[in-house]
């Protein structure tokens, strides 16, 4: 099966998120596959660990983790797919979540803080590819349509 890759926003896409309102709530749907084996660089020092993508994503996870929370970030939803009832039967998400941030300025300025930077090469070492789409929220009755 062959597997687009999207691990890093594309600078266009990066311009469009920032152009979007800042000063308001937004939530991150996180779709994740990661690798059966994490993809060090040859001679990284994690390389010789043998880590799944799960792990190294699960290191990811603990070198972030402070700065998501210090920038005001919640997980607010978590789970695991279980079956593709609409859409293409070839994509499968090992994890999925939403991440609410309390404003687009506090992920900004969580992915360009310098520790974070550093932890960033587990989550690109663990996932095959991924999907990171930004939500607004919107008024209305708790019913379809």
């Amino acid at each position: 099966m062959s597997e687009d890759r999207y691990l890093d926003p594309t600078r266009e896409a990066f311009d469009a998120f920032k152009a979007l309102p800042r000063d308001v709530p937004i939530n991150m749907l996180n779709l994740l596959r990661f690798h059966e084996h994490a993809q060090y660089a040859e001679g990284h020092p994690n390389a010789a660990l043998g880590w799944s993508g799960l792990r190294a994503y699960e290191e990811y996870g603990k070198t972030s983790g402070p700065i998501f929370k210090r920038v005001g970030g919640t997980v607010i939803w978590r789970g695991k797919m279980e079956a593709m009832v609409i859409g293409p039967d070839d994509k499968h998400w090992d994890s999925a979540f939403i991440a609410r941030y309390p404003n687009s300025g506090a992920f900004m300025e969580m992915v360009t803080d310098p520790e974070y930077k550093k932890a960033v090469f587990n989550r690109q070492a663990a996932v095959l590819t991924s999907r990171l789409i930004r939500f607004g929220e919107i008024d209305g009755p708790d019913t379809f349509g």
